[in-house]
């Protein structure tokens, strides 16, 4: 739609306030406020939302397999042949044996249960996300099979540093005239890990695999081979060539369907959230048609005038729509950017909101994350913006068939 000078002229006039348009102007301010803020929220929300899926699916990718295989009856004995099979088969980049068991961890006689994986030395070391999130002591207790590496919140729980003793207690306990006992062992706390998620700082201990062996009373057993493929998005496929290389009592598993409920949840919560947030564009909108249709009657006799010497209905048409549009401009643009520039500023943001006013504003304990993530997908930010752009016109269209159907006579009659 190409605009002339006199009608650009004409929708900037009437643009601007007089002190008997007063309120036509506040509700038009409103109306501007109602698509920045629409516009702002919904892009920081999207951002956040994108943030957590991809942080923790990067953590769950990097502490957990990509694709596991378990016994139906229990343990894998003996495994190294599966290992070697597996280790064949197309797209696995590595395999991983360990033992993943729960067990109680036991200080100064306060406890709690934890999950327990026994890895090798080399296994911790290949995946980056452990090997990099260790923030204080070493491996040399770990590598000697007399220590194990806990999180920083169990850590900080029990006030545990490197080289103090801690006591582990596995269910499955051994028999004696007294009935059956607890297995206990003590061990050294040799290195401490953040994550970055509570769950896993929380409640994860790792041990070495040949001491979780004897822990457990797996003699040369296993619980779970671990896969890590070249492209965790195509696990299905590769998938198939895994189940036809082990026999039937064995079942394997993708990092999607040990995990499909908390992403599906995230997923459902994610589209919800745009449409909740999209009403508030819609809102928006329907201010700029009721200030454009109270512009219009208000401007009843200067139509009026302009129709008479000269101006067309498409000119009013255009006038109005064009008034209309730029709230809708002006308001979607000042919400791009100020709804990018807090997205990717949002923790310092939340760390001075914090300090602000004393009160912790993203747990940990409920949001798994220790820090609040925020990714700005450009493909959305350009649909949130033509929804925005695509609303405010749409809004504009009514008010302006209303100008451009006045008729001159009937209007100039009555003044």
């Amino acid at each position: 739609m190409i605009f002339t000078p006199f009608e650009r002229m004409m929708a900037f006039r009437y643009l601007r306030a007089r002190k008997s348009e007063s309120f036509v102007s506040v509700i038009s301010a409103f109306s501007f406020l109602g698509i920045i803020l629409g516009v702002a929220t919904l892009i920081i929300v999207m951002s956040v939302m994108n943030g957590f899926r991809a942080e923790l699916t990067g953590k769950v990718l990097g502490l957990n397999g990509h694709m596991n295989v378990v016994s139906n009856t229990g343990n894998l004995r003996p495994y190294d042949n599966w290992v070697k099979v597996l280790n064949g088969v197309n797209g696995i980049t590595a395999v991983l044996p360990q033992i993943e068991k729960q067990a109680l961890f036991s200080v100064s006689g306060a406890s709690t249960g934890v999950m327990v994986r026994g890895l090798s030395v080399g296994t911790f070391q290949s995946k980056p996300v452990l090997k990099d999130a260790i923030i204080d002591g070493n491996m040399k207790a770990f590598n000697d099979g007399t220590g194990v590496i806990i999180g920083r919140e169990l850590a900080r729980k029990y006030r545990l540093l490197p080289g103090d003793d801690i006591v582990m207690l596995s269910p499955q306990g051994k028999a004696s005239p007294f009935g059956t006992l607890p297995r206990s062992r003590r061990f050294s706390v040799s290195a401490i890990f953040d994550v970055e998620m509570y769950e896993y700082n929380q409640g994860f201990v790792f041990m070495p695999l040949t001491a979780a062996q004897q822990f457990f009373n797996l003699p040369d057993a296993i619980t779970t081979i671990e896969m890590f493929t070249s492209d965790p998005q195509k696990t299905p496929d590769y998938m198939d060539d895994v189940v036809s290389q082990i026999p039937s009592d064995l079942t394997v598993y993708d990092w999607r369907q040990s995990n499909g409920s908390f992403f599906n949840a995230l997923q459902v919560e994610r589209n919800v959230m745009f449409l909740i947030l999209t009403l508030i564009i819609l809102v928006a909108a329907f201010n700029i048609v009721s200030s454009m249709i109270m512009l219009v009657k208000d401007k009843a006799k200067d139509i009026a005038i302009l129709r008479t010497i000269g101006a067309s209905r498409r000119s009013m048409l255009k006038i109005f729509v064009l008034a209309g549009g730029m709230i809708g401009v002006a308001g979607t643009a000042a919400g791009t950017a100020l709804g990018i520039g807090f997205a990717t500023n949002i923790e310092t943001i939340r760390q001075g909101l914090q300090n602000l006013t004393g009160t912790e504003l993203f747990s940990a304990e409920i949001y798994f994350l220790t820090q609040l993530p925020a990714q700005v997908n450009w493909s959305e930010v350009i649909s949130v913006v033509v929804m925005a752009l695509v609303i405010s016109l749409l809004a504009t269209l009514y008010p302006a068939w209303r100008a451009a159907k006045l008729d001159p006579v009937e209007v100039l009659r009555y003044e």
